[in-house]
């Protein structure tokens, strides 16, 4: 259990405000420190055969302006590729999703260290008014990413990668959850969310993740 939690403690999140070409977003940010190169971790973000290992088997052209699509439906264009310090990708979720274009993306950052280690950000928006939000808060998309960020640390590091749609039912992995949709809700607090509000959120976010322990939520 130490492991996972420590890693929910690595990651910094923010919740904030930016646009996409549908318009005003929010967004939610993660950023964290990988102990690799920064060449391992792009290759790791790109590489077809690696992502497969950690997040899920893609498709498509993966070039800029390719288009791309996860195994489970996520799938968008790829906007910018700079290697190996840029990729921003459309990102969409559902064969409904492709009637809104423009309503999501997500881009990661990466910057080298002074000891060899990487700067790792990730920052997805999604467009205000997206219908998830006003239910589940930054979490609706937070906590997806804080699973995709414990499965690249894990790679990275060179450990095993667990079956994650199978750890996530273990009191482990719902625990991890339970702790994410918090973390999300602390960082909607900052961002001046309203309390009512961000605690109905984390409580929607953790029944969703992890039902059994909804009740033990809280946001202070």
């Amino acid at each position: 259990m130490k492991d996972v939690l420590d890693e929910l403690a690595a990651v910094h999140r923010v919740m904030g405000e930016g646009s996409v070409p549908a318009g005003e977003a929010y967004t939610v940010e993660l950023r964290r420190r990988y102990d690799a190169e920064i060449e391992d971790v792009w290759d790791a973000i790109t590489s077809a055969e690696r992502l497969r290992r950690w997040l899920k088997p893609v498709t498509g052209d993966l070039r800029p302006g390719g288009k791309f699509e996860l195994e489970g439906g996520e799938h968008g264009e790829i906007l910018r590729c700079e290697r190996p310090r840029r990729l921003k990708v459309s990102w969409l979720y559902g064969p409904d999703a492709d009637a809104w274009p423009g309503t999501s993306e997500v881009e990661v950052r990466l910057t080298q260290g002074a000891t060899g280690d990487t700067e790792f950000a990730l920052i997805h928006a999604a467009v205000v008014g997206e219908p998830s939000f006003p239910t589940y808060g930054p979490g609706a998309g937070g906590v997806g990413w804080d699973w995709g960020l414990l499965a690249l640390t894990r790679f990275l590091a060179g450990d095993e990668i667990v079956d994650l749609a199978e750890f996530e039912k273990s009191p482990e992995g719902r625990e991890f959850s339970r702790r994410s949709a918090a973390a999300w809700g602390q960082a909607h607090l900052a961002a001046g969310g309203p309390p009512e509000q961000v605690a109905a959120a984390v409580e929607a976010t953790t029944k969703f993740y992890a039902p059994d322990l909804a009740d033990r939520g809280d946001v202070r």
